[in-house]
């Protein structure tokens, strides 16, 4: 879903105005209004056993206690203003939206008879929030606008009523606005909600808009300035007395740490967040706004579940899921939580497990009055079983019949509901969900035709976010769940087609779902480009029984689509939309360089290349997906420095014979010196250099190149004037990295070859690097340190003398040459390694190479003898200083002078090195 559809919370304090909690299911916000906290949650469609982390502001006014009907407009006119807004307050929490908003339409009418403007402004607000809810932004906009011309935008410290309201208001218009994709305006909106606060010399205000600023940073990309806003508020939240407010303000400020990534912080902040609020819980208590109850414990719990499993922890999660609903002090908090239980648990593929919690669900929901919560409810649920049934399925552990016809059942009366309620958006994802379901059963005219109304749906909103999903589906149904395509081949491509560009024009909206903890991009997105590009490959058919080549056409797209993924993929590794591409034709940029896209598919390796001024040349080798990556990973795993030459060679030319046999007499015959790889899955972690063709490696024929793809390439020549380097390193072991004796003697031989800057040892801290990087006017970044890379941002890293420069932290630095001085011509991390056990941890490298804004990054697959890399250091940069030799014949030469000494023969000591981006 997308942002429209949050689980709000908004604490209301004026007067009789009480609490109201917004329940609703897609980019899930939290608004805190008593904290001024407005907080972003991306959750998706596809995983929405996701529920909120709502559980420490569950009122006693729980949504399952029966609400008296909506009054109509005449007998609401003799109902107390206090108890109407109450009524719609429980209508809201209840998840009956349609009805809260009726009521709250009269209470504004009735303010405004009365000319209490503030009051009017104040309700607005809160119909803004909940025309978002139904997605409908329209009117949300105009309540909000509103809400704004009412109240006075420029209160006097001595009217703090007025600058409360004024608080309230932006708050919740600051949240509109970043649901909008509007990053820059919610951070310009926060601020000034925070300076109303200020104006009420309300403490918590300014720190949950501050929190809220930090959520707009991190939306915009702005990683460095959101992490000193959020260690500023942690600052002040420690020096704050035990309190529930500082329990909420270290639980939320948790959360947010967790969707920037920083999950060993978000658990610290959150492990202190309930500690805290046990220990008062135990204590006496003084007043009501001292009060810890059982709803926060298992709030706190459900958000350190989320942040446990976020670090891959599934078995602690659960333990936390379960101690949250043991104490859930509602059918409908408690229900919340087991949504997410279950969603890990078919996770984690425990489907027994999974499938005894389904029936206690469904009781729970059955329980709920009608309204949004009851519907979403149904729909998470019935996603958890449709994974359930399909991956059971797949491993043979086929579930319940019942748990079809009861998910189906439920959703049936709950799209019932939905017309009642008004909500498109829920519509459209009952009917799809209940699609799913039908697809999941093989019975393809039902799921087709549900598929069908849920996308129309989707579109008369403009609601892309859903609509890719049920375009994808519509794929699926129409090659009737094979692949290869064994339906109507051009309607499912025409289908996946369609949700591409859906997704393509998500960019900004899918990096905020990628930011919950169950939305999981390989399961939700990825598949969507690989299977279209399956289909664009799938040979065509003449009519006659033969099978005929994909055409030049399929094959430019498919090559464009392997692109497009590589992007997504960056930018959910960075979880920020900020890589910009480029349309660029490999003539423009080098004659003499081929490009080869070798993709990864379920039933075949399929290898695409692109020589200049030729048509595109494209084979492929029918083997199921687990063998194509065991073949590769034999042969990275055969370059270990023990090996010996009968360990790696055969699994060398193997591979060699997977990607290039087929192609080599073209390549011969093209006068071309340079390959450039774009690299797909396991692929990114294998050293293409060390390739054999049965009498060479290939490096000794050309150089070799990485790139995610040609739209993220400046194509520009090196400009050897001026290569002036910044070299810094660490020689000596820190922080449980040993030591690299070597590293001072490659830096002092690379400042023989070219001068510049050294920042060696206790001089290479991070402070004294940020102020060379914006200092200094080096062209050349060469950092000779430990560097440790993931697929996870979090856990990618350079080490320096006092610690740690995270990926996001070093890009940004990086980026800040950007604009009045010339960018960084070459990036060099030279004592790299990917973690154990990563299989896509070389993403990492790929992300550096694309965010650093480094024309080129020169880096390394695995850590080498430090001894080898001075050696091929030196000679690198040797060979760069020489006229006309470009950066990747420049690593070629330095490669081939190491595989000629008998000590680093092997490739495991030159191969793991790698060029990204620019080659010239």
């Amino acid at each position: 879903m997308n942002e429209a559809d949050h689980t709000r919370q908004i604490t209301q304090g004026l007067s009789s105005l009480r609490r109201i909690l917004a329940q609703a299911k897609w980019l899930k916000r939290l608004v805190f209004a008593t904290v001024g906290i407005v907080i972003a949650i991306a959750l998706h469609a596809g995983i929405a056993g996701a529920m909120p982390d709502t559980g420490n502001t569950i009122k006693a006014n729980t949504p399952e206690q029966a609400i008296a009907p909506a009054p109509s407009q005449q007998s609401a006119e003799a109902v107390p203003l206090d108890l109407l807004m109450q009524q719609a307050e429980d209508y809201y929490q209840a998840g009956q939206t349609a009805e809260a908003i009726a009521l709250w339409q009269q209470a504004v009418a009735r303010y405004q008879q009365q000319g209490d403007r503030p009051n009017q402004a104040l309700v607005l607000s809160f119909l803004a929030q909940a025309f978002d809810d139904l997605g409908q932004w329209s009117p949300a906009n105009q309540a909000i606008a509103q809400a704004i011309a009412l109240i006075d935008t420029h209160p006097s410290a001595s009217n703090p009523d007025a600058a409360w309201v004024l608080a309230q208001v932006l708050t919740i218009q600051g949240a509109l606005q970043l649901d909008q994709g509007l990053g820059a305006e919610a951070l310009s909106t926060w601020q000034a909600a925070e300076v109303a606060y200020q104006a009420t010399d309300d403490s918590n205000g300014i720190l949950g808009s501050q929190i809220n600023q930090a959520r707009a940073l991190q939306s915009a990309g702005f990683y460095r300035q959101a992490r000193d806003l959020l260690t500023q508020v942690e600052q002040a939240l420690q020096d704050q007395p035990d309190s529930p407010l500082k329990v909420t303000g270290l639980r939320n400020l948790g959360k947010v740490l967790r969707w920037v990534g920083d999950l060993a912080q978000s658990r610290q902040v959150l492990e202190q967040s309930l500690a805290i609020a046990r220990r008062l819980s135990d204590a006496p208590v003084q007043s009501a706004s001292e009060t810890i109850s059982a709803a926060d414990i298992s709030g706190i719990l459900l958000s350190l579940g989320n942040t446990t499993r976020a670090q891959g922890n599934l078995d602690q999660a659960l333990a936390f899921y379960q101690q949250a609903a043991a104490i859930a002090p509602s059918v409908a908090a408690a229900t919340q939580v087991q949504l997410v239980q279950l969603s890990l648990l078919v996770e984690a593929q425990r489907w027994a497990e999974a499938e005894r919690l389904v029936p206690e669900i469904q009781s729970r929901l059955s329980r709920l009055p009608s309204g949004n919560l009851a519907v979403y409810g149904q729909i998470n649920l019935a996603q958890s079983v449709v994974k359930l049934i399909s991956r059971a399925t797949a491993t043979a552990a086929m579930p319940s019949p019942a748990l079809f016809s009861a998910s189906a059942q439920a959703l049936a009366t709950a799209i019932q509901d939905i017309h009642h309620l008004g909500n498109i958006r829920a519509e459209s994802y009952a009917l799809g969900t209940l699609g799913s379901l039908y697809e999941t059963t093989r019975q393809w005219d039902e799921a087709q035709r549900l598929t069908q109304q849920a996308l129309d749906l989707a579109q008369s909103m403009a609601a892309a976010d859903i609509a890719y999903q049920w375009q994808w589906q519509l794929g699926r149904i129409s090659c009737q769940g094979m692949q290869p395509c064994a339906g109507n081949l051009p309607q499912a491509m025409a289908a996946y087609a369609d949700a591409v560009k859906s997704l393509q024009s998500l960019r900004s909206d899918l990096v905020a779902i990628s930011q919950d903890v169950q939305f999981s991009f390989r399961e939700s997105v990825e598949p969507v480009y690989r299977q279209y590009v399956e289909l664009l490959l799938q040979a065509d058919t003449d009519g006659s029984g033969s099978d005929r080549a994909p055409s030049q056409a399929n094959l430019k797209q498919a090559r464009e689509v392997i692109e497009a993924l590589q992007l997504a993929e960056l930018d959910n590794f960075f979880r920020e939309a900020c890589v910009n591409a480029r349309p660029v034709d490999i003539d423009q940029i080098d004659p003499q360089a081929a490009v080869i896209y070798p993709i990864i598919l379920p039933n075949q390796l399929a290898v695409i290349l692109a020589l200049p001024s030729q048509p595109l040349i494209y084979h492929k080798t029918s083997l199921a997906q687990a063998e194509v990556e065991r073949i590769l990973t034999q042969m990275r795993q055969s370059l270990r420095p023990t090996a010996f030459i009968e360990d790696w060679l055969p699994a060398a030319q193997q591979v060699y014979d997977l990607l290039l046999r087929p192609v080599e007499t073209e390549l011969a015959a093209s006068g071309i010196n340079t390959l450039v790889f774009v690299p797909d899955g396991v692929l990114r972690s294998l050293p293409m250099a060390a390739l054999h063709d049965g009498q060479r490696y290939l490096i000794e024929t050309y150089s070799v190149v990485l790139t995610p793809g040609l739209q993220l390439l400046q194509p520009r020549a090196i400009e050897r004037q001026r290569l002036r380097p910044l070299l810094a390193g660490v020689s000596q072991a820190r922080e449980g990295f040993a030591s690299l004796p070597n590293v001072a003697v490659e830096i002092n031989q690379i400042q023989a070859e070219l001068p510049g800057e050294v920042l060696l040892n206790q001089a290479f801290t991070n402070q004294s690097f940020q102020t060379h990087i914006e200092t200094t006017p080096a062209s050349i970044v060469h950092l000779a340190t430990h560097a440790q890379f993931s697929s996870n941002a979090e856990d990618t890293f350079i080490l320096t003398w006092d610690g740690h420069i995270d990926v996001k932290q070093l890009t940004q630095l990086l980026r800040s040459r950007e604009g009045d001085r010339s960018p960084i011509e070459l990036l060099v991390l030279s004592a790299c390694q990917t973690a154990t056990g990563d299989r896509r941890a070389a993403l990492g490298i790929a992300g550096v190479a694309v965010r650093s804004g480094a024309r080129s990054t020169l880096a390394s697959l695995w850590s080498v003898s430090d001894r080898s890399t001075a050696a091929l250091m030196i000679e690198f940069y040797r060979q760069l200083g020489l006229p006309e030799v470009t950066k990747a014949e420049a690593l070629r030469q330095a490669q081939i002078a190491l595989l000629h000494q008998n000590d680093y023969a092997s490739p495991y000591y030159w191969a793991p090195f790698v060029l990204l981006g620019n080659w010239l």
